[in-house]
Order: structure tokens, then C-alpha cells, then sequence
């Protein structure tokens, strides 16, 4: 599969500072993430050790870290593997997290496995057109029972929809072309593409059993938005309201900026 990996990873690496402080003082951010975490805990023992892509900045390793969870965080961006490696000496969680330079189109590159789940949040595996070389990587990485819980960007988010009564039909529909949407990062250029629940589930074989896909953020702002929580929290309020009324539910589940999917995981024989 020919990606511009590189371009990617300097992309990432540049936004890593600025990644961090677009997060600080963001409400619907963190209740993003608690949703998340969330869905994680219902499924995983603690204690836990969980094999992180795409980890970022490392905001949800550290988190899981604190929570009991062992963590592996993995990424191709050599700036956020530096974010990660300073939170981990500044808060003393060396025993608890380990760091790897991998892609994940390398996981056969991957230590310290077999891992009881792998976990990638905020559509980091939205970088690829195709899942199946990930997938087929995961019977290696993974223990009998073991967890997959991946953060995807579905085709459908009501949000950007919106942007149609804008007249902005280029923003409102680039979700749904077949081929992808160009996204643009620190002078970096490269395609994000989207994937259905349905089409992430017909590309795991039989040996995984779908768990929950859980919508997030479908009535409640995407992750790009600040403002409407910290200016109109009552609105804000009832926004999130609905979202735990409907997450779980067809077919709002695929209608938000992201949602979870996760799997469960049995060894053939």
C-alpha cells in the first residue's frame, strides 16, 4: 500500500505543541474522550494492557495509565513520541507506559505483545483506504478474548451536513466521496477516508465478534468546535443529552464525528 507515511509523520510532528493546547480548557474534547474511556472500561479487565496506535500526544495513554491499564503507545510521528515520552517522565508513568516509533502498517515490527486489546482513538486509522492489512496483523497481537476498540470518522457527521445551509457543499459532502477527502496539515498533503460501521465489520473475519458501536458527538459539536460548550453550556447540555439517548441506536451510532466500534476477539480452534 504506497501512503505518504513521511509526509504524514512530519505533519503530526509539527502540530504536536499546538495539538496539545487546542486540547487544554476544551469541554467537549474531554467528554469525547471520557466516552471513549467509557466503552473501554465496560469491556476490559483492569490491569489491562493495551497496545495503543496512532497514540498521539499520548492524552489517552496517560489517562488509561493512571486508571491501572498498562499501556504500549505506538506512533510514526517522531514530535508526538517526544510529547509522550516527556508526559511519561514528568508524571512518573515509566512503569506503566512503554513507547515505540511503528507504524501501523508494521505491526509485525510491534514488542512486548501479545496485549489483552488494541485500542486507536480519534480516527488515526482514518489515514488508509484500506483496513485489511491492520486487521491482519491483530490475531499475532492479541490474546485469547482480546479486545479490539477502534475511534473511526463515519461518512455521515449531521454537523458537517450543516455546513450545506452555509452553502458550503464542498465541506458538507467531502465525507462521502469514494476516494477520499484531501486534508491539509502544516503544509503537508494527504487523503482521509471514511468507513461505515457496516464496512469496518465486513472486513473482520469471523473470529471476531462485533461488541457495540457507540456514536460520538452526533448531535453534540465535533471535535474542531471550542466554543459552543464554553458559550452556551445549557444548549451544549442538551445536545450531549440527546447523544447519550441515541449513541448506541441505528443509525444516529454512524451519523457522528466519530464512533467507536469494538470487537471481541477468539483464536480459531
Amino acid at each position: 500500500m504506497s501512503l505518504p507515511l513521511q509526509d504524514i509523520a512530519e505533519a503530526f510532528s509539527l502540530t504536536a505543541e499546538k495539538y496539545d493546547r487546542f486540547a487544554e480548557d476544551h469541554p467537549n474534547l474531554s467528554r469525547m474522550r471520557s466516552t471513549v474511556y467509557a466503552h473501554l472500561t465496560r469491556h476490559l479487565e483492569p490491569g489491562a494492557r493495551i497496545l495503543e496506535l496512532n497514540a498521539g500526544t499520548g492524552s489517552d495513554a496517560v489517562y488509561l495509565a493512571r486508571q491501572g491499564f498498562y499501556i504500549h503507545a505506538t506512533d510514526i510521528a517522531p514530535g508526538m513520541l517526544q510529547r509522550i515520552r516527556d508526559k511519561v517522565e514528568l508524571q512518573e508513568l515509566a512503569d506503566r507506559i512503554t513507547i515505540q516509533e511503528c507504524s501501523f502498517l508494521e505491526l509485525e515490527k510491534i514488542e512486548n505483545g501479545p496485549f489483552d486489546a488494541v485500542f486507536s482513538d480519534l480516527g488515526g486509522l482514518n489515514c488508509i483506504p484500506d483496513l485489511h492489512p491492520v486487521i491482519d496483523k491483530l490475531p499475532a497481537l492479541l490474546k485469547q478474548g482480546g479486545l479490539v476498540a477502534w475511534v473511526l470518522m463515519p461518512r455521515i457527521c449531521l454537523w458537517e451536513l450543516g455546513w450545506v445551509f452555509k452553502g458550503d457543499f464542498r465541506f458538507a459532502f467531502r465525507r462521502l466521496s469514494a476516494r477520499g477527502t484531501m486534508a491539509h496539515l502544516e503544509g503537508k498533503y494527504f487523503t482521509i477516508y471514511y468507513f461505515t460501521p457496516e464496512q469496518v465489520r465486513s472486513v473482520f473475519g469471523p473470529q471476531f465478534e462485533l461488541l457495540e458501536v457507540e456514536g460520538i458527538s452526533i448531535f453534540a459539536p465535533p471535535a474542531e468546535s471550542k466554543n459552543l460548550a464554553l458559550r452556551h453550556p445549557r444548549i451544549y447540555s442538551s445536545l450531549c443529552k440527546l447523544d447519550d439517548n441515541l449513541a448506541m441506536k441505528r443509525p444516529f451510532r454512524a451519523w457522528g464525528d466519530f464512533y467507536i466500534i469494538s470487537f471481541r476477539f477468539q483464536h480459531p480452534g
